[in-house]
C-alpha cells in the first residue's frame, strides 16, 4: 500500500506496447482480416515473448476497437457491424467538419506542405493496404493542421477503427481504389490550400459518402 501523498511509480509496459505495434501492423497489412482469431498462445512464439505481455497488446488494441474478445473464441479481429459503420461514419463526419473549418481559417503552409506530400506518397503506394496507411495518414495530417488538441485526441481516439473501417471498404471492392484515390486526396489538398471552405466541406463529404455507399451497397 503506497503512503498518503505519494504517487505509486508506474509499472513499465513498454514491451506490452510493442507487441500492440506488431499486431496492430499485421492487422492493418491483411494478416489478420476482420473476424480472423488472435491467439495468445501463436502471437508469444511469433513475437518471441511471453503471454502476459501479448495479454496486456490485445486489451489495449480493444479499447481502440480494433479486437473484440468473444468467450468461445477469445480476441478476433473486429468485424463491423451496419451500426458499427454508420456511427463511425456519423462521428467522422463531425469531427472532420470542425477539422476542415479550422484548416481553412488558420493552417500554416507548412501544414498544407505536409498534405501535399502525403498526396505524392499515395501516387506510389504498391497496393491497396499501402494506400489505406497513405489515406490515414491524410488525414492525420488534417486533423495536426487544425491546431485544435482535443479535436486531434478524439481523432486519434477512432483513428483504429476508421483504418479498419477503410480495410473493410477495400474487403468488399476495392476496383478502381489505387487510380482513384490519390486524385480524390489531391482536390481535398487542393481546395484547403485555397482556403475555399465551402468547397473543401463539400469535397470531404463525398469522399466519406463513396466509402460509406461500398459499405452498405448503395
Amino acid at each position: 500500500m503506497s503512503e498518503p501523498g505519494r504517487v505509486v511509480p508506474a509499472r513499465r509496459r513498454g514491451l506490452a506496447d510493442e507487441v500492440a505495434d506488431r499486431v496492430r501492423d499485421a492487422i492493418f497489412g491483411g494478416a489478420y482480416p476482420p473476424g480472423a482469431q488472435l491467439r495468445e498462445v501463436e502471437l508469444s512464439e511469433a513475437l518471441g515473448v511471453s503471454r502476459g505481455p501479448v495479454r496486456e497488446a490485445l486489451l489495449k488494441l480493444e479499447r481502440e476497437g480494433l479486437v473484440r474478445s468473444e468467450w468461445h473464441r477469445g480476441a478476433i479481429v473486429t468485424t463491423l457491424s451496419d451500426v458499427d459503420v454508420a456511427e463511425l461514419d456519423s462521428l467522422r463526419s463531425a469531427l472532420e467538419q470542425l477539422a476542415v473549418r479550422l484548416v481553412v481559417a488558420s493552417a500554416s503552409d507548412a501544414d498544407l506542405a505536409a498534405l501535399d506530400e502525403v498526396v505524392e506518397r499515395m501516387g506510389r503506394a504498391r497496393d491497396e493496404h499501402e494506400m489505406v496507411r497513405c489515406d490515414i495518414d491524410f488525414h492525420d495530417a488534417v486533423y495536426a493542421a487544425s491546431g485544435h488538441r482535443r479535436l486531434i485526441e478524439a481523432w486519434q481516439a477512432i483513428r483504429s477503427q476508421v483504418h479498419l473501417f477503410l480495410l473493410t471498404r477495400i474487403g468488399v471492392n476495392s476496383e478502381g481504389y489505387l487510380a482513384s484515390i490519390p486524385a480524390e486526396h489531391r482536390r481535398l489538398a487542393s481546395a484547403l490550400r485555397a482556403r475555399d471552405g465551402e468547397k473543401a466541406l463539400e469535397l470531404f463529404a463525398v469522399h466519406r459518402g463513396q466509402a460509406l455507399d461500398v459499405l452498405t451497397g448503395k
